[in-house]
């Protein structure tokens, strides 16, 4: 892949095989971001976990506290109180069985999470083959099936971000923009690697977090020590 004159002298920054403490890493990700747009920062960790394992998947959400700074655009699926509810919390789009035709058959799109109350989900699962490759599937592990839909959306507004497992065992999860301070990017980094930490599946045997890369959207990899984090 050809890479850009900026991107190459960014990368000089980058010294190709050290693995940097956090603090350093992410300061070298927040340089290196020189796109024209606010470059997402995201972290991505390689484990030691084989998710073919059902007793080896991670999956789980956590609040960060500075946010993505990203506006998150939130779908509810609830009925009479509990869309009310909804509501009132400051959901964008409530609604139940009239909105499967609208992303079904018209492929509409403008929500970044759904939520729904768990007397909802046969309704919301005749768009699993539409919501699950998009990674928008309700799920009670995440806290998007929820009777309190009211939590459920104060969160995801407050940056709540989603950690999985991907298909080749890699977690992959945004913890903020390049325009967020050092110290707001580190704090939603502990906050991330805390959470992650305490998932870490009982069957695994062996090193848990292989390697922690930090990079902007188009920025090099910034490694940081894995050893220090455990």
């Amino acid at each position: 892949m050809k890479r850009g004159k900026k991107y190459a002298e960014a990368a000089k920054t980058v010294t190709r095989g050290t693995l940097y403490d956090t603090a350093e890493a992410i300061s070298l990700a927040k340089k290196t971001a020189v796109a024209k747009f606010d470059e997402t920062i995201e972290v991505h960790i390689r484990t030691g976990c084989d998710g073919r394992h059902a007793d080896q998947q991670i999956r789980g959400a956590v609040v960060l506290p500075h946010g993505t700074g990203k506006s998150v655009r939130v779908l509810v699926f609830a009925r009479d109180a509990k869309a009310e509810e909804a509501k009132a919390a400051g959901a964008d789009f409530v609604g139940a069985e009239e909105l499967i035709p609208k992303i079904q058959n018209e492929g509409w799109f403008e929500f970044d999470k759904v939520v729904a109350t768990p007397d909802m989900m046969g309704v919301v699962g005749r768009l699993g083959r539409v919501l699950g490759p998009k990674g928008l599937m309700p799920n009670p592990k995440s806290g998007t099936v929820t009777p309190d839909v009211t939590k459920a959306v104060n969160e995801l507004k407050a940056g709540k971000v989603e950690y999985r497992l991907d298909k080749t065992n890699i977690i992959h999860v945004p913890i903020g923009k390049a325009s967020f301070s050092e110290e707001q990017l580190n704090d939603n980094f502990q906050t991330l690697i805390g959470a992650i930490l305490k998932a870490r599946p009982a069957a695994l045997k062996g090193q848990f977090l292989r390697s922690v890369t930090v990079a902007s959207t188009m920025g090099p990899g910034v490694r940081i020590n894995p050893m220090k984090l455990a």
